[in-house]
């Protein structure tokens, strides 16, 4: 259905949104793109591959423990790892435990999924050592590490470790652990993800002492983190803000340890499941421990004492529990603030900040005992269950209302069928495909702006988005973003549907594709007075009428812009719809590709958006050394709402291919001088996009 100026005009009167983004630097020519079959023409698709061999140090690697593992003692003064060593990239279970047993200190890098053969093998790290997930890539699968006696300065660090389960729940013939520690010192356990093993998921023993535990997931398990396996009562351990939930004991069980400090953890049993928990927290032997500021949910017996030991607990929150909850004790009292500094965060709001924090990140900082310093958090997103959360608006949610650090939200392969809403108080967020392709990720509906919502209104253009970015430095990477709504089968209601809206300052748009019919890909700004760039590269855009609209400052770079035909086979329709305000830039398309399976001479460049009959504004678009297919008309811009689009701006500059065309007053060109100034950087001002 080839949309009438009429209509057109209509339509565009009755917007009551608009938007202004803005825009970067310039990228190494993208060449003649075709959308289709393939689109990994730049090469992104494939994702990048960490060498085997010495790597440069990288800023996380100096990062050093807090809490006990800080102390210094026992000839250790702190745990800082392999910091002094060389910093090795593996992929290879034979590389890794090479440079896990050598004697010299390494750092050392996992960058693949690490098969153990045989399945339980336990990797006998030695001293000085800082082993380290590459973003979310490093898993170690079918067993883990051992630390025996005497090993010291070690970090275990973003990675996950999974799978050595035999089948058994509660198993006594496999002592499959995720990190077994037997008489260790100076140990630092962060930001892991430990799940699905045969026996526990950490066991420190044999009087393993100086130790740090945080940030870390602990899961599906029967057995999550024991502590003991001797008569001494010699142990130093900091348990913090570690996520355990659905494991049926050991929470951790803690004997005879001297000085346990556990805090802001977060312990949770999910009703309606198959795993019960037997008890929570438990001070066995003569442990002497001080519990403060953790959420326990749903635990049987959340706190638990033997009559020997020695529990103090204070600013805890219990919910949905039930059985015993004890404190007391006749040991000595101590202070943990007497061995080490830290600061505990609320309770109430320990569990979001765990289901944001804890796990496996893209990027890592220094981590300090203070949960405000943590950067990088990670969450994971599956459909079948393997993630954090099975939808991305969950993932969304979980993020700490104004966040002040980036979150990654990190979405495995596949088709999610949901619309998604960033809010304005959500700043800082990146959403990551983890497939090899922009295809392999998918987040897709079908609301129109006719559509009805369940209280019988309509959704509006604005409000049809599958998904909607209201927050300031987003970033989007790796997907795809659709609207598929059937334009044939609802011919009766207003076709306008968004597949991607922003309506914020400094969003980033890196390798997608966004595709939709009519209006795929509006660019707005948070009000008519706010700044709001946007830029994208290395992308496609697809659609057919207006199909990159709005107010925002935002450049298209070294992109494709695919050209579809209508429902019926119809080609006719309009690239841009600007409505900038006089004192704004608008979209400039730089170094970008326009082609699709349309008739020649079909589409225009886009068409002057006065957005509400305002007169004020000047819509602009500037699409300059580019290359046009035959699809574009000779006369490429065209006139909308009654508003000539001469008085406007709109201009050519050194474009390529069958679809450009020499300067005339129909097709007006810049000046050498003129195009000096309207680039990516004039566009984009003082942002300069980096990917986070």
């Amino acid at each position: 259905m080839s949309e009438t100026r009429s209509k057109a005009r209509a339509r565009h009167r009755r917007r009551k949104t608009a938007l202004v983004v803005g825009v970067p630097l310039a990228l190494s020519a993208a060449g003649a793109m075709a959308y289709g079959g393939v689109l990994g023409v730049f090469g992104a698709d494939a994702q990048p591959k960490a060498s085997a061999a010495t790597a440069t140090t990288p800023a996380w690697a100096t990062a050093t423990a807090d809490g006990f593992a800080s102390v210094n003692a026992l000839g250790q003064n702190g745990t800082y790892g392999g910091r002094d060593g060389k910093t090795v990239t593996v992929k290879t279970l034979a590389d890794l435990e090479k440079y896990a047993t050598a004697t010299e200190p390494y750092v050392i890098v996992v960058a693949a999924t690490i098969n153990m053969d045989p399945v339980g093998n336990e990797i006998k790290v030695q001293s000085n050592k800082t082993i380290i997930g590459s973003g979310t890539a490093g898993h170690i699968v079918g067993g883990g590490f051992f630390l025996g006696q005497g090993v010291h300065n070690v970090i275990i660090r973003n990675l996950t470790i999974r799978d050595a389960y035999q089948g058994v729940w509660n198993d006594k013939e496999h002592d499959y652990d995720g990190i077994q520690m037997d008489g260790a010192h100076h140990v630092w356990i962060d930001h892991n993800d430990i799940r699905h093993m045969a026996d526990g998921l950490i066991d420190s023993r044999k009087d393993t002492t100086y130790l740090t535990v945080s940030y870390n997931k602990l899961s599906n398990e029967n057995k999550a983190f024991g502590i003991g396996w001797t008569d001494n009562t010699t142990a130093d351990i900091t348990i913090h803000h570690n996520w355990i939930r659905e494991t049926q004991q050991r929470n951790p069980s803690t004997d005879n340890v001297a000085h346990a400090h556990l805090y802001n953890n977060y312990l949770e049993d999910e009703p309606g499941t198959d795993i019960t928990s037997a008890y929570g927290n438990y001070a066995r032997g003569n442990t002497n421990m001080v519990l403060q500021n953790s959420y326990f949910s749903g635990m049987n017996n959340p706190v638990v004492r033997d009559s020997t030991a020695t529990l103090k607990q204070s600013g805890n929150v219990f919910s949905g529990t039930s059985g015993k909850n004890e404190s007391g004790g006749t040991g000595a009292s101590w202070d943990p603030k007497s061995y080490y500094s830290y600061t505990l965060d609320k309770a109430a709001d320990v569990p979001a900040l765990l289901k944001s924090s804890s796990g496996p990140r893209s990027s890592l900082g220094t981590t300090t005992a203070t949960t405000t310093a943590v950067t990088g958090t990670t969450l994971t997103v599956a459909a079948d269950g393997t993630g954090q959360y099975k939808t991305v608006q969950a993932a969304v949610d979980a993020v700490p209302a104004n966040n002040t650090a980036r979150v990654t939200i990190s979405v495995k392969p596949g088709t999610y069928r949901e619309t998604v809403k960033v809010p304005s108080n959500k700043p800082h967020v990146t959403i990551q495909g983890t497939g090899g392709s922009r295809k392999d990720t998918v987040i897709v509906y079908n609301n129109a702006a006719g559509t009805k919502k369940a209280d019988g209104t309509t959704y509006g253009t604005t409000g049809s988005a599958t998904m909607a970015v209201e927050a300031d430095d987003f970033q989007a990477r790796n997907l795809t973003v659709s609207n598929d709504f059937d334009e044939k089968a609802h011919q009766d209601i207003s076709a306008q549907a968004v597949a991607l809206r922003t309506a914020a300052d400094k969003v980033f748009l890196d390798s997608v594709i966004v595709t939709g019919d009519q209006d795929t890909l509006e660019l707005d700004s948070a009000s008519s007075s706010a700044l709001g760039r946007v830029y994208i590269r290395n992308s496609y855009v697809v659609g057919n009428v207006d199909f990159i609209f709005g107010r925002a400052t935002a450049v298209v770079d070294h992109s494709v812009i695919t050209l579809k035909k209508r429902w019926d086979g119809s080609s006719a329709g309009f690239i841009t719809a600007p409505s900038t305000a006089a004192n704004r830039k608008g979209f400039l398309i730089n170094n970008t590709t326009v082609n699709g399976d349309v008739t020649a001479a079909s589409f225009s460049l886009g068409r002057n958006w006065h957005a509400g009959g305002d007169a004020t504004l000047r819509p602009q678009t500037t699409v300059r050394n580019s290359s046009l297919s035959a699809a574009i008309r000779s006369n490429p811009w065209s006139d909308m709402g009654g508003f000539s689009w001469k008085a406007d701006r709109f201009a050519e500059y050194k474009n390529t291919g069958a679809g450009s065309g020499a300067a005339s007053s129909d097709r007006p060109q810049l000046t050498d001088t003129q195009a000096a100034d309207q680039t990516v950087a004039a566009w984009l001002g003082d942002w300069t996009p980096t990917a986070s």
